[in-house]
């Protein structure tokens, strides 16, 4: 998505590729519920303002997202992105009062190095807009981990298709507000770009919420830098481009700590025999 999102943020505006995005995801989240069987109830809340706290930080996330790669290459924003799992092991520490043990502490370092490693040919400082983009990505990357903290508390009350059915209606709805700002006339092509940013924006946030409710944030951090193994899968297998020795050293370095995460709290989860959170 942030590719497609790249792509067509060099000609549309940020608040009107929110609106598409957004859009098309509430299609997709209503097709699932639909396919379900569980619409409406499927989207019901208990919590109504929780949906609005979290979907306003989560619809200024986007746009902060959706900046930075405006501005910044796919990988550089990436890149600094993946800060947000470091960000989210204090706040989940704190207000979720996650025991964060050596192991995931060093998992979460071990990840961070490998992005290094993969990023190590291709962070270098762009030209004009950069420092916009920089400052974008850091207040995504803060603001991100935020918002995985806060969906976390969500999840003991709220399904996760709910929860992803109001932030989308609330994105579409604050990007919809850019538009007296100016919007552009859209092309077929950049047609074709919006749609698939909406589809692949709605799958990933119905996964990623049932994500957050079935683990510990902080036991999911490790496994954020994996998305940087599959953008080196498609651009070997699209644009026949393959990782250097860098490269592969940080893929090695990402599983392990993904895996390693695994393997030491299972078990642990599996004797304190953790009680499972509403995850309808």
């Amino acid at each position: 998505m942030s590719a497609v999102v790249h792509k067509v943020a060099q000609s549309v505006p940020v608040g009107q590729i929110m609106f598409w995005r957004s859009g098309f995801a509430l299609l997709v989240i209503c097709l699932y519920v639909m396919w379900r069987r569980d619409f409406p109830a499927g989207i019901r809340t208990k919590r109504p303002m929780l949906h609005v706290t979290r979907g306003l930080l989560g619809a200024f996330t986007m746009a902060l997202s959706f900046l930075s790669l405006a501005y910044l290459p796919v990988a550089n924003a990436q890149a600094i992105a993946y800060l947000a799992p470091i960000f989210t092991l204090p706040l989940a520490a704190f207000f979720l009062k996650e025991r964060l043990t050596v192991s995931v502490i060093f998992a979460v370092g071990l990840g961070f190095g490998g992005v290094m490693f993969l990023l190590w040919d291709t962070l270098e400082l762009p030209g004009e807009g950069a420092i916009i983009g920089i400052g974008a990505a850091l207040g995504y990357a803060l603001t991100m981990a935020f918002v995985r903290v806060h969906t976390k508390t969500m999840t003991h009350s709220e399904s996760s298709t709910a929860i992803a059915f109001y932030f989308a209606l609330t994105a579409m709805v604050f990007g919809l507000c850019t538009a007296p700002f100016g919007w552009e006339a859209v092309q077929r092509d950049e047609i074709m770009y919006l749609i698939a940013a909406g589809v692949l924006g709605g799958v990933g946030h119905i996964v990623s919420n049932k994500a957050v409710a079935r683990a510990q944030v902080s036991t999911l951090a490790p496994f954020d830098f994996t998305g940087l193994i599959w953008a080196l899968g498609f651009d070997l297998l699209f644009f026949q481009v393959f990782p250097s020795a860098f490269g592969l050293v940080g893929m090695v370095l990402i599983t392990c700590a993904a895996m390693g995460i695994v393997l030491v709290r299972a078990p642990r989860e599996e004797r304190n025999n953790v009680t499972r959170p509403y995850v309808k």
